[in-house]
């Protein structure tokens, strides 16, 4: 026969789910004592009686439905033969799963044939102490946190499986991009092992996806990973292009202005405007063709000086007393100056610079100069 206890209670490891106590002979004095995070069952005649949450109990109290009744029959001094069961309820953290074999499935992005693993982590907490009790300890003394992941290794290993290519499929989770959808991917899975654990009296608190094994090294794998990851390096590639061209077409724009402005400050300061900075260009180009056929040549007609200003005006009529008055150092009568001069008053005619009178004037009086 066991001793008789006056005070059970439970202070041991907490990776401990469920402890019996190791005494069974219980008189009406006895004390039972449930701490914080604690459930207790107290067993009779291989029947689960009362469960008690954390506090202090004296056995014969009347507030023990089921264990008062069968202590009524006895007197208080004598035992009487029960069990009690302590069931742990803290959160038992980090508590490692990972798959045993690779899971098979369809890679939902390019639609090729994948095997790939996982791993993590999960926290477990007794939610239902008498379903814990009756279907995973039965006869034994005592649950730990080890032997409960050994019993649900199996359990996990077909469900996360399948779960996991399930969970791949309906969120189009590409394998290439999973890394970055981990939370999301463990609280997928989590949601579906909820019912699976609560059936055993266990609540799932956490569980956490942390590693995925990929095909490395497997040739269809490494041949659309390449083709995964070019597709962002081209877009990369384009978009960094695309902002270079942007910067220098807007630092030419800013040149343009900078030189704008700058040529405006410099005509302000000098006193001319650019239409009359446009007739200088042309006015100097005419001065530098002395032939009167590279007028033509030059592509710049009499008609653009008409209007530029009267500084350019000036200069144009200076040019038609040279056609009258300059000659080469030569005798009076050498036709060849005088042929020039009328081509050169043609010209200026044609030009609409003469009108015609002015031009017969003109060439009369060069006509009377050479006679």
């Amino acid at each position: 026969m066991s001793k008789i206890a006056d005070v059970i209670k439970y202070e041991g490891n907490n990776d401990v789910f469920i402890w019996k106590h190791p005494c069974e002979d219980f008189n009406s004095l006895t004390q039972l004592i449930v701490h914080e995070s604690q459930e207790a069952i107290f067993f009779m005649n291989g029947q689960a009686l009362d469960l008690f949450g954390p506090g202090r109990y004296t056995l014969e109290t009347q507030n023990i439905p089921k264990i008062g009744k069968a202590l009524n029959r006895t007197t208080g001094d004598t035992p009487f033969h029960c069990e009690v069961y302590f069931i742990n309820k803290a959160e038992q953290m980090n508590i490692k799963w990972g798959t045993d074999s690779k899971v098979q499935y369809m890679e939902p992005t390019y639609n090729f044939p994948l095997s790939i693993g996982a791993s993590g982590e999960m926290s477990l907490r007794a939610e239902d102490s008498r379903k814990l009790l009756l279907k995973l300890v039965g006869t034994e003394n005592f649950l730990t946190q080890a032997q409960l992941t050994v019993f649900f290794r199996s359990f996990l290993m077909t469900r996360v499986k399948t779960y996991i290519a399930q969970t791949m499929k309906a969120n189009s989770i590409s394998i290439f991009e999973i890394d970055e959808n981990l939370s999301m991917f463990s609280d997928a899975i989590k949601a579906l092992l909820v019912n699976d654990f609560a059936d055993y009296g266990v609540s799932l608190e956490k569980f956490f996806v942390t590693n995925i094994a990929k095909p490395d090294g497997d040739s269809m794998y490494e041949k659309f990973k390449s083709l995964h990851f070019r597709q962002y390096a081209d877009i990369a590639e384009a978009k960094l292009r695309q902002q270079t061209d942007l910067i220098y077409a807007e630092t030419e724009a800013q040149k343009v202005i900078i030189d704008s402005k700058a040529q405006a400050t410099k005509r302000a300061q000098e006193g001319y405007t650019y239409s009359q900075e446009r007739g200088f260009d042309v006015a100097e180009q005419v001065a530098q063709n002395e032939a009167v056929g590279e007028f033509t040549n030059l592509g710049v007609g009499f008609g653009t000086m008409a209007g530029v200003g009267g500084a350019v005006g000036g200069m144009v009529g200076g040019m038609m007393n040279d056609a009258i008055n300059t000659a080469p150092a030569q005798a009076n009568d050498d036709m060849a100056t005088f042929k020039a001069k009328i081509e050169k008053l043609t010209v200026m005619k044609e030009a609409g610079m003469l009108s015609e009178e002015e031009f017969n004037n003109l060439k009369a009086q060069l006509l009377t100069s050479i006679l």
